[in-house]
């Protein structure tokens, strides 16, 4: 069984996600929150989900600020994101915060299941919608980036930092690119923030989009 602590501000959409959860029969809501300081208080007393999801609208602490706060002092707790919003910039900070899933609200009830599931076996998870509109987006965006196609081509990385944006890409965060590299974790930041520069874009979200349209990354 999952165990999973609900954390969303707003009862009606709280109850209508555990009717769908708790109708599974493989995930067990072990507590509700309506902000993530009363989530904090919860998991302070001693209380262990294997996966929280969390609204990112909410007051006194946000979802993405939860994220944060849990991938430091909760490292084994994973975070699911569910979120009204589905702009590239926010999923890709949701990611680098530490959150392993992203959902819209309106997701389906088998994707529903079948992410957090996926989500508590190890994986990483953008829902269809997400996935389908950030394919748009890179494909309407080719030829608005603020680069040349042969400034790309001219392009000189070392190997270590196509490793760091291959993992960039795949939406690892600094601490955990630095984990699988064996690299500290303001080194990760440092060679981030030179891909950035190189390619002269603004953030991470352009970045990963330069490297997909230039086959930086596979």
């Amino acid at each position: 069984m999952i165990k999973v602590i609900l954390v969303e501000d707003h009862l009606v959409v709280r109850n209508g996600i555990k009717l769908l959860l708790d109708a599974s029969g493989e995930i067990e809501i072990i507590n509700e929150s309506k902000d993530g300081s009363e989530l904090l208080d919860y998991l302070a007393k001693g209380l262990q989900p294997d996966i929280v999801i969390t609204d990112i609208n909410m007051p006194l602490m946000d979802g993405l600020e939860v994220t944060s706060y849990l991938a430091e002092h909760y490292p084994t707790i994973k975070v699911v994101l569910l979120s009204m919003l589905n702009t590239a910039d926010q999923v890709i900070e949701a990611f680098q915060r530490g959150a392993k899933g992203y959902l819209v609200k309106n997701v389906g009830y088998d994707e529903l299941i079948f992410a957090i599931k996926y989500i508590s076996n190890g994986g990483k998870y953008i829902c269809q919608e997400l996935s389908l509109n950030m394919l748009d987006l890179l494909s309407s965006n080719s030829n608005q980036l603020p680069f040349k196609k042969t400034e790309a081509l001219n392009l000189e990385l070392s190997e270590r930092e196509g490793e760091v944006l291959q993992l960039i890409s795949e939406g690892y965060t600094n601490m955990e690119i630095a984990d699988k590299l064996f690299l500290s974790k303001r080194t990760v930041e440092g060679h981030r923030q030179s891909l950035i520069n190189k390619v002269q874009v603004k953030n991470s979200a352009e970045l990963i989009k330069f490297a997909v349209q230039h086959n930086l990354v596979t």
